[in-house]
């Protein structure tokens, strides 16, 4: 398997590191210039706009807004359609990920100080979400758990779910997701004139007060340019896998999990770590036994050669020093003792605990949000969940004692800021002595 091989020891390693996962953040102005011409365009002329972008990207024949519209009899349809053993699959998947999601809620809280003033924190949900799913030849349900069911728990009013239709084919398996994860308004828009519609709103679409979920690069910028009118998830770059491994782990496990993540685009990034040079090798053979196995084969060869990296170190230490430098979307500990290891990591999307833990768990049905963040995003940044759906008002009600002790110490700080309004509204409160 034609990859990248890098040793920690070399003197050139944090050079070569950096190269390697470095992603280019520079945006396509080309892409940009037609991203914000459709979003003006759709925030002036509405459904008709979005009518014409879908028959022209999507390939569709459309002539009102009602042939673009999934009701929800037609996803509990899709639901009673799929194979039995699919639906349990889905069911057992939201029930885990739902039941994970409720841990995050955050409650409203509030005290007293000594002057009796009141102070806390109140936890709103948002009134309405956007959240957007690929669609076309690849069907992905699991992004519709994972982006409406935290939305969900959180209380949020209204879902309203938007997916490609390309030729008018809709996956039954994707609708099928949307009634699992209680989705109550779908419509089969996709690219940059579905995330303008979300977030401006048309006669047909509700304007949201957030968008969330992948899309291609069109998704992406668009997402970008309306951020500050709504709120948005994040700005995802290629999928990450980062694997620690001491050695002790079946090499095919181990080259399987690598091509998880190498299989999604020629973009993704599989990385290993190990202090044992010949496990590298062995793993290195068992990708080459591996590959002509799956369907996907070329990507995956692409991926490893521009983007894959097999690196060793000299012991597991330095293996977590890699693992925070380059911050991984996905990092798989597979080792004795790992959720001991996993404590010194400071940087990660979502840290896979032993050699039975394979990323694509998570993916799935583990129960932990699969919209992670990536390019080394996860130095500050989380993965997505409850509380991304929940905004918070900070609560303060002074007594009457309370407002003249703080009028003081305000007064003051006011003054020094050349304030004289803010001075003068605190100073009203305070009481005479």
């Amino acid at each position: 398997m034609k990859t990248n091989w890098l040793d920690a020891g070399d003197s050139d390693f944090v050079e070569r590191l950096t190269a390697l996962t470095a992603w280019s953040e520079e945006r396509d102005e080309e892409v940009a210039e037609r991203v914000r011409g459709i979003l003006k365009d759709v925030a002036q002329r509405g459904d008709q706009a979005v009518i014409d972008y879908t028959n022209r990207f999507d390939r569709r024949q459309v002539t009102s807004m009602a042939e673009l519209t999934v009701n929800r009899e037609q996803l509990l349809a899709a639901l009673e359609r799929i194979p039995v053993a699919l639906r349990e699959a889905l069911e057992a998947a939201a029930r885990r990920v739902r039941a994970y999601h409720e841990k995050q809620k955050q409650d409203s809280w509030q005290y007293r100080d000594e002057h009796g003033s009141l102070l806390g924190q109140q936890v709103t949900p948002l009134d309405r979400v956007g959240i957007y799913v690929p669609g076309g030849k690849a069907a992905y349900p699991s992004s519709v758990l994972m982006n409406a069911l935290p939305a969900h728990v959180a209380g949020v009013g209204e879902i309203v779910m938007v997916s490609p239709a390309p030729d008018g084919e809709l996956n039954d398996v994707v609708l099928a997701a949307a009634a699992v994860a209680g989705v109550e308004r779908f419509f089969t828009l996709g690219g940059a004139q579905a995330v303008a519609a979300l977030a401006h709103g048309t006669d047909t679409v509700p304007a949201v007060d957030k968008i969330v979920g992948p899309g291609n690069i069109y998704v992406a910028e668009a997402k970008r340019q309306v951020f500050g009118k709504v709120g948005i998830d994040m700005i995802a770059g290629p999928s990450e896998i980062l694997v620690v491994c001491d050695g002790k782990t079946d090499p095919e496990w181990i080259a399987m999990d690598l091509f998880s993540q190498a299989e999604h685009d020629e973009e993704a990034q599989s990385i290993l770590v190990s202090p044992d040079a010949d496990f590298l090798k062995r793993v290195d053979a068992a990708m080459d036994r591996l590959a002509p196995t799956l369907e996907r084969e070329d990507i995956i060869r692409t991926s490893m050669a521009n983007r894959g990296a097999l690196i060793q170190v000299a012991d597991l230490g330095q293996a977590l020093d890699v693992v925070n430098r380059i911050s991984p979307e996905h990092l798989e500990l597979s080792m004795d003792d790992a959720e001991a290891w996993a404590r010194k990591v400071r940087h990660a999307g979502a840290i896979f605990l032993g050699r039975h833990t394979p990323e694509a768990l998570g993916d799935y049905c583990a129960g932990p949000n699969h919209v992670l963040p990536t390019s080394a995003t996860a130095r500050f940044s989380s993965p997505l969940g409850v509380y991304d759906f929940q905004k918070r008002s900070s609560l303060i009600g002074c007594s009457p004692e309370g407002a003249s002790e703080l009028g003081r110490i305000a007064s003051v700080l006011a003054r020094g800021e050349s304030l004289t309004a803010h001075a003068r509204s605190a100073e009203y409160r305070i009481k005479e002595s």
